[in-house]
């Protein structure tokens, strides 16, 4: 019997409390497990386990090698699970969640390709702005724009996602440019209503950090709705790049302060901790890192 099998041996008849037990759940007859362990005190120099006819317990070395060798066993049995998990196919249902702009713009245009290369899965794409309990809700895994919260969730970095001032032309051509941060203070701004800082606006650039109280008369929970607020003229507003991109590329907008930046932020895929992570969701997490690995709306992308 090899030194893996005798380990896995060991622990399961000192967690069966027998030989017997723990020799039935390995296919093996009592007297093979017994012989077993015998000749593992043998080389060992040392007896694991005290035998009488009503009971098993551990001795003081036995006790320290079934610490160590059921962590053995376990990472082993791990590892196993890991190499079957990656080779298995994605199949079922996988249920993600998205925000609503990011979903519409990037994600959902990615399922025609997820779906073609795996097609023994179905995907249920849910969007929305707030965070949803993944356990509680039953999703699979989400895409989350930010910086992470600790949690017990696994993530994986997609993409960088820049936070970009932007306005209208026809604003600017009312209202005036800012020159330096300490402008906005006078201008109309628009607020994201997830974004926490509604009042202050962060800041760094030649002069280092700058901290601005912004009058943010109009508040928006959607990035869309705030992009169509922009290109109407109303104000300036903290955009994403994946959102304002096009409308930058086509002049319909134009980057406000643009030697001055905004907190990066990352485009992520978080999921619950499995043991294993299944196929299905290890697929989706592979395919859309591939996808956005040059993120189609960068700007050095659009021009």
């Amino acid at each position: 019997m090899d030194r893996l099998t005798t380990l896995d041996l060991f622990v399961r008849i000192v967690d069966a409390g027998s030989f017997a037990a723990g020799a039935e759940q390995l296919g093996l007859s009592r007297a093979l497990a017994s012989r077993a362990i015998l000749d593992l005190e043998t080389r060992l120099g040392t007896r694991l386990l005290n035998r009488t006819t009503r009971r098993l317990s551990l001795t003081e070395a036995g006790a320290a090698f079934y610490r160590r060798a059921q962590r053995i066993a376990a990472d082993v049995l791990e590892a196993e699970e890991e190499a079957a998990a990656l080779h298995a196919r994605p199949r079922g249902l996988l249920r993600v969640n998205a925000p609503m702009s990011f979903g519409v713009l990037h994600v959902a245009p990615a399922m025609a390709g997820y779906l073609e290369r795996y097609p023994e899965v179905s995907v249920d794409l849910t969007l929305n702005d707030r965070v949803v309990d993944l356990l509680e809700d039953g999703t699979d895994l989400a895409i989350r724009i930010g910086r992470l919260a600790d949690s017990s969730l696994i993530s994986r970095r997609l993409a960088p996602c820049r936070i970009l001032l932007c306005a209208a032309p026809s604003y600017l051509a009312t209202h005036g440019t800012p020159q330096h941060p300490s402008d906005l203070a006078q201008h109309r701004c628009i607020a994201y209503a997830y974004g926490g800082d509604r009042g202050e606006w962060v800041l760094t650039g030649p002069e280092g950090e700058a901290r601005i109280r912004v009058n943010a008369r109009l508040q928006i929970n959607n990035g869309d709705a705030i992009q169509a607020a922009i290109r109407e003229g109303y104000g300036i507003a903290r955009q994403p790049d994946f959102i304002a991109a096009p409308d930058l590329a086509a002049g319909r907008m134009v980057q406000v302060l643009p030697e001055w930046r905004l907190p990066e932020l990352g485009i992520h895929a978080v999921y619950p901790p499995a043991r294993t992570l299944s196929a299905k969701v290890r697929s989706f997490v592979d395919f859309m890192a591939e996808r956005f690995a040059r993120p189609s709306w960068s700007l050095d992308s659009t021009g």
